[in-house]
């Protein structure tokens, strides 16, 4: 359906603003109504800052944005008279600035805040508390058996070489330590441990 094809540049302001809030996404008409409110000297940043939204050209707002002030020579005379009359000031005289020294601390982002002799002049004897506490806390594992669980790993094919090669046991215990890593897997593993004790 082809409606009536309307002319905004004949628009009112009133009938633009209209066009403006039911076709919010129409560019041409936010330009035209930016043009007329920068004629008028009354284009806000916010009004600029909505039609930057929905005009493709930011150049064009950017030209109504600086061309808005009225730079007429009507009243050069007049500015012209009035300095005239007015004495002249003085000119301040520049003073010289005597350099001075700063202090500069440079701070590494992801860093200590704190410098270490910060630290070193806050220190306390009994700052050391969680330290002894973890050391006292550890236990001595031997290094065969460290070793061994170390190399401990569990995989399914593992477990079925393992199967394959009569080694049931071992088998089991790696279905056993997968149904635990695995627990949405129990149920698979758990009939394979059943399959093995029935071979």
């Amino acid at each position: 359906m082809v409606g009536k094809v309307i002319d905004i540049h004949r628009l009112n302001l009133e009938e633009l603003m209209g066009v403006v809030s039911i076709y919010p996404w129409y560019a041409g008409a936010r330009m035209e109504l930016c043009s007329r409110m920068a004629g008028a000297g009354s284009l806000s940043s916010s009004q600029l800052s909505q039609a930057a939204l929905y005009v493709s050209s930011r150049r064009l707002l950017s030209e109504l944005a600086r061309r808005g002030g009225n730079y007429a020579d009507a009243d050069v005379a007049n500015l012209l008279k009035g300095a005239a009359a007015e004495p002249a000031a003085p000119a301040e005289q520049p003073r010289e600035e005597t350099p001075q020294e700063f202090a500069r601390r440079i701070f590494v982002v992801g860093g200590d805040y704190f410098s270490s002799s910060q630290y070193r002049a806050v220190k306390q004897e009994d700052d050391n508390i969680f330290s002894s506490f973890a050391n006292s806390g550890r236990e001595v594992v031997p290094e065969s058996q460290a070793a061994a669980e170390s190399f401990d790993f569990c995989t399914e094919t593992l477990a079925q070489i393992y199967a394959e090669q009569g080694y049931n046991e071992e088998a089991k215990q790696i279905y056993s330590k997968l149904s635990l890593l695995y627990p949405e897997k129990s149920v698979y593993f758990a009939a394979l441990i059943e399959k093995l004790d029935k071979n």
